[in-house]
């Protein structure tokens, strides 16, 4: 494949770097989190929000909001794949 540049292999050990530390608050938190009953009360909160009518202001701005992230996620791939065929 070819030479890598230095930003690549830089991005690809912070990427790994980030993924680790993620992976490491995650795992604790999660387990702490099932078996202190944690679980209980957000199964209890989703089942609450099912039961009301609509979604309101904040699950309009959520859902704007989520597709804002897509929409700037796809941007950013299809600007680097134009960029790696130049």
């Amino acid at each position: 494949m070819g030479h890598m540049s230095a930003v690549v292999k830089w991005w690809s050990r912070a990427a790994a770097a980030v993924t680790g530390v993620v992976l490491t608050l995650v795992v604790p938190v999660h387990a702490w989190a099932a078996s202190n009953g944690v679980a209980d009360v957000a199964i209890e909160a989703a089942r609450y929000r099912r039961r009301r009518s609509g979604f309101g202001f904040f699950g309009i701005l959520g859902g704007v909001c989520c597709l804002v992230v897509v929409g700037a996620i796809v941007l950013i791939v299809i600007l680097i794949a134009r960029r790696r065929k130049k």
